[in-house]
């Protein structure tokens, strides 16, 4: 029943939130790098920090885990940031020095909350630091269409609850439902032909900060770098999409239509539905891969990897001679 009243409680935010934003104009207008063409609702991913805040309230209340707050306050803390300039940025443009500024703060809160600084040694602390804000940055290259998202967060959650409920438990059990059920909630807005709001950026980087959080815990406490597969479909296509513009001397932190998913939804003019289907479907497959063949050790990574790699740059070349052709 608790979590029928937390679904209950984030429609009502999300909806209250509607009316902030109508009120005072925050709305995503589409341009020419947009895979949208009406102007929409910006800022809906806030359900996401709401949740994190209802899961404090509740775990506070409950007998079962006074605990919760002593553990989690620095994740709590570095979401609050995080999430606070990405809804600045949302509502008016801010220098990267100033996000960078703030990501990095973020991040070191983060690394602190997974005891990366006391189990980790010192030289892989800046590696994390380059990973984790790139990883950031990737979710919110990749939120460009409805559902995608939102879709993929719910894949990769869904996977490490698993983890957490049958494999190893690494974490509270309410730290990974309620940005589930934030992702519902969201979903309902999102997931249509014609969304009702976009994530923006306080989403995709309250996610990606979620996730990456559930993530680091799983590794540190498993000592298994293999459940980095369960980003695997993000990062090969923003990674690629990276090298392309480089090799174009194209400024790789400007706004683009060069990652997959944009080709299919702009050039071949794809339901967006279907194509975040199509993506978060792929990444569960992984997912179980990556769960169930456990015995094929570090072998996952190459056995995982090339065909995806392959499998997309072949897409990707097909397509754009397929746009040239007309």
């Amino acid at each position: 029943m608790i979590y029928v009243l937390i679904v209950v409680i984030l429609f009502i935010s999300i909806l209250i939130y509607f009316k902030i934003a109508n009120k005072y104009n925050i709305i995503d207008k589409p341009n020419e790098r947009s895979s949208h063409s009406e102007i929409t609702l910006r800022g809906g991913g806030i359900i996401y920090p709401i949740a994190f805040i209802l899961l404090m309230i509740y775990e506070f209340l409950s007998k079962n885990n006074q605990g919760f707050l002593e553990n989690y306050w620095q994740f709590g803390l570095g979401l609050l940031i995080i999430c606070s300039i990405s809804f600045i940025d949302d509502l008016m443009d801010l220098s990267s020095k100033i996000r960078i500024l703030f990501h990095f703060i973020s991040v070191s809160l983060l690394l602190y909350f997974i005891n990366a600084f006391q189990l980790l040694p010192f030289w892989v602390i800046p590696i994390l630091f380059i990973l984790i804000i790139g990883i950031l940055n990737a979710f919110n290259f990749m939120d460009g269409i409805n559902g995608i998202t939102g879709c993929y967060s719910l894949v990769v959650l869904g996977a490490l609850l698993y983890v957490n409920q049958y494999i190893f438990n690494f974490t509270d059990l309410n730290f990974i439902v309620f940005p589930m059920l934030a992702s519902g909630v969201f979903l309902f807005f999102n997931f249509r032909k014609k969304a009702k709001c976009f994530m923006g950026d306080v989403g995709s980087m309250a996610i990606a900060f979620l996730i990456l959080a559930l993530l680091g815990l799983l590794i540190i406490k498993t000592n298994d770098l293999k459940y980095i597969l369960f980003l695997v479909i993000y990062g090969i296509d923003v990674i690629t999409t990276i090298l392309e513009r480089l090799k174009l001397k194209e400024n790789i932190f400007e706004a683009h239509r060069r990652h997959l998913y944009q080709l299919f939804a702009n050039e071949k003019k794809g339901d967006h539905r279907i194509i975040s289907l199509v993506y978060a479907f792929l990444q569960a497959s992984v997912n179980i891969i990556v769960i169930k063949f456990d015995f094929l050790g570090v072998w996952i990574f190459p056995i995982i990897i090339l065909p995806l790699f392959i499998f997309y740059l072949l897409l990707k070349i097909r397509i754009r001679q397929k746009i040239i052709l007309g």
